[in-house]
């Protein structure tokens, strides 16, 4: 320090010491407003720094007055502390030295006009590649909500048991009510067979054919059958033709069925054809074209697991039955049996599309020991002294 150099608290005692001095050298015509200190401009992280700064008892440092200079710097008020370039512990900082270290931050005044940027540029930058990451880091959102492995699967069980416990609820009202659903219910999915350990039957004959390019000429020079039965594909006409249910197979227009050389197959006998509402039309058109007369029709009552009566889909009304019609060629077969059985079947309903085996009774019934053949059959169609002819076998 130099020996001249004089020391004062605060501003106001320099002025003082500065007008006495003034007035001592009696110049007195030099203007006050020459020399004016300009109060250093600090900038304070927010107003609650401020204020605590203010509560605080220590008086800060004092400033320094600097001759023929024309502007009076602060010192720094408080020794700035080295920052770790590296955390060197793996516990998590306590937030009371959190806390206490952000208010010594705050206290520290900044020089905006360059004064003090040698002290800024002073802080030493972290580096990235030495900063290690806490193995006691607070929890995660997902660690919260169970992101292990082991708390997922058991969550995913217990949706999935939540599930079934619902969807037997459903199918039990679906029972109470005599309503089918959208989906199959629980029991109709028990009675569907399982196609991957089927086994045809002995004495029957599937032919896994596309019905539209099969050979049905050398068909009928083999054989002459005394029943046709076939259930069409028939194609929907609506705009919504499923209404919420899903068709698992494929649908043909009338003039592929009609295509269908069933004249060949057939001189008399009998032929069993499944209609739906918007096609009984057209069924009787088929029946005329190939040689038939319409003599009788079956109607199936559909039925729940508990006897109840099956309510589907329908587009004006509730459909709780399906209707076969039969229609007769020529000469009564010689082994007829006739007012053997009824045209009503009360049945449980199966898989989609599935027709009920009292069918096969009836007509083997009314014709007994005779040939019989059914076109657009599937492996559950399939039946002994049937040939049973099909895409689907």
């Amino acid at each position: 320090m130099w020996e001249d150099e004089t020391y004062f608290d605060d501003d106001e005692a320099a002025m003082e010491a500065y007008h006495a001095a003034i007035n001592d050298s009696g110049d007195a015509s030099d203007d006050d407003d020459d020399f004016q200190p300009e109060k250093p401009k600090q900038v304070t992280l927010n107003a609650r720094s401020a204020a605590s700064k203010a509560r605080r008892a220590p008086a800060q440092p004092k400033g320094k007055s600097v001759a023929g200079g024309g502007r009076q710097r602060l010192a720094a008020t408080k020794p700035r502390k080295p920052r770790a370039t590296a955390i060197a512990s793996s516990r998590s900082p306590s937030p009371a030295s959190s806390m206490a270290k952000h208010a010594d931050s705050e206290d520290e005044p900044i020089d905006i006009e360059g004064g003090n940027s040698s002290s800024l540029s002073a802080i030493p930058a972290p580096d990235i590649g030495t900063l290690k990451v806490s193995d006691n880091q607070a929890p995660t959102s997902m660690d919260v909500d169970g992101g292990s492995e082991k708390t997922l699967r058991e969550r995913e069980r217990d949706i999935r048991a939540r599930i079934a416990v619902l969807e037997r609820e459903i199918a039990e009202l679906e029972k109470k009510c005599g309503v089918e659903g959208s989906s199959a219910d629980a029991a109709t999915k028990a009675s569907e067979v399982d196609m991957s350990e089927f086994k045809a039957p002995e004495w029957s004959v599937p032919i896994r054919a596309n019905v539209m390019n099969f050979d049905w000429e050398q068909l009928a020079s083999a054989c002459q059958f005394d029943v046709i039965l076939m259930d069409p594909p028939w194609q929907l006409a609506s705009q919504a033709p499923t209404r919420g249910v899903a068709i698992a197979y494929q649908q043909l227009p009338d003039v592929c069925i009609e295509s269908l050389p069933i004249q060949l197959l057939q001189t008399s006998g009998f032929i069993f054809i499944w209609v739906i509402n918007n096609k009984y039309t057209k069924a009787f058109q088929l029946m005329k074209q190939w040689g038939y007369t319409y003599v009788d029709d079956i109607a199936w009552v559909k039925q729940t697991v508990n006897r109840r009566m099956a309510k589907g889909h329908g587009y004006y009304l509730q459909h709780a039955k399906e209707t076969c019609l039969v229609g007769k060629k020529g000469a009564d077969p010689p082994n007829l049996q006739k007012s053997v059985a009824s045209d009503v079947i009360f049945s449980e309903r199966r898989g989609q599309s599935q027709k009920p085996e009292e069918l096969y009774e009836i007509i083997e019934e009314l014709i007994p020991g005779g040939n019989y053949l059914e076109i657009f059959g599937r492996k559950n169609n399939l039946r002994d002294y049937w040939v049973t002819v099909g895409n689907e076998l």
